[in-house]
């Protein structure tokens, strides 16, 4: 899924360029790259789709040329990840009746790859044989507020893995005082939006608790993997409603298990998740760039430029970054503001830049 704006990560992600076609971590690839090669290991590249807005498609050819060229699902307008994920299994169903499938969003860091793709492998077996809906769960190391937390309870059937268990509730975003009690309990694993499912299992589940939403795409059976597909899609899209998978099945379904995993994850939401997946100095700073120069500063993050010459002297708890002739000086703490002054911008300033 690579279709999303990523606005917390103005000024470096913009709506021509969000962050996901954008090398955060400075790493030599972007996040969209990294996220393909971690699935190189267990897929070949004619088996990896990729579902993005039309105006990215240029983005994705050129980040990933040994995709085929019909294996980029374009969308016409964003519905959040329901109908993205109905597209791409009706398209895919058509293609191979039996299809096992990992749906993953393009823009999240997993620094464990090899304990990832156990747990990948692992839920795959599962979905393979059982109808059943999965998804990846992380041990919260803190009481976050900016994460969906997903409730379990052990699986009622013997499991090779013991790390599958059934899931209870989902809970989106909780407060600061639910969330220690989440984390505190032991039995609340953060949802990190990765699922595992045959396309028949999750096809059944989209006809059984979104009808609606499911026989638009279903419609389009005879159209799929055929020329005529693109004109269904921009005509199915106009009747999408915008629903997350997560509200659309998977609280719904009583066939979801969550596979509780330790693999270095972070969704890279904001600049202060990447703070902490960045090499710091003595001083807690991380910072990304070749020529920046820092005095009496701690705690700070700063993104520049490589040809960028940046001094600074004096902060702390700060979010520096420039990109593209756009400078933004923040608090950490008020990180969640950003959405904000990028609408301020929007109205204020116009559209080019932002």
């Amino acid at each position: 899924m690579a279709g999303g704006v990523g606005s917390r990560f103005w000024p470096m992600s913009k709506t021509n360029k969000p962050k996901q076609f954008l090398d955060v971590l400075g790493t030599g690839h972007t996040l969209l790259q990294s996220t393909c090669n971690r699935f190189l290991q267990v897929c070949k590249p004619e088996n990896i789709f990729v579902v993005t807005s039309e105006q990215y498609k240029d983005l994705v050819f050129e980040q990933l040329p040994y995709i085929p060229q019909e294996n980029i699902l374009l969308e016409p307008s964003r519905r959040n990840t329901a109908p993205c994920v109905a597209y791409a299994s009706y398209k895919i169903h058509k293609l191979n009746p039996e299809a096992v499938t990992v749906v993953a969003p393009s823009d999240h860091l997993i620094a464990k790859e090899d304990v990832f793709m156990k747990a990948v492998k692992s839920c795959y077996r599962k979905a393979k044989t059982e109808d059943s809906l999965l998804t990846i769960g992380i041990k919260p190391t803190r009481p976050d507020t900016g994460y969906g937390y997903i409730q379990f309870v052990e699986s009622p059937d013997k499991e090779k893995d013991k790390r599958i268990k059934k899931v209870k509730t989902f809970t989106e975003k909780p407060n600061p005082e639910m969330a220690q009690f989440f984390m505190d309990s032991g039995d609340f694993l953060w949802n990190s939006g990765i699922f595992i499912w045959s396309t028949k299992s999750i096809l059944h589940a989209l006809e059984k608790h979104e009808p609606e939403l499911a026989s638009i795409f279903k419609d389009g059976i005879q159209h799929y993997n055929t020329p005529s597909e693109n004109e269904f899609i921009q005509k199915a899209y106009i009747s999408c409603k915008n629903i997350s998978v997560d509200y659309a099945v998977m609280e719904k379904a009583k066939n979801v298990y969550v596979r509780a995993s330790i693999i270095g994850w972070s969704d890279l939401g904001t600049w202060g998740s990447l703070y902490e997946h960045i090499k710091q100095d003595e001083d807690h700073n991380a910072a990304v760039g070749k020529n920046i120069m820092l005095y009496d500063t701690k705690n700070c993050i700063v993104h520049v430029p490589k040809d960028k010459l940046v001094l600074i002297q004096g902060l702390e708890d700060y979010i520096v970054v420039e990109s593209e002739g756009v400078l933004l000086i923040c608090k950490k703490e008020d990180e969640q503001q950003i959405r904000n002054f990028v609408n301020d911008v929007r109205v204020k300033k116009g559209e080019r830049f932002v």
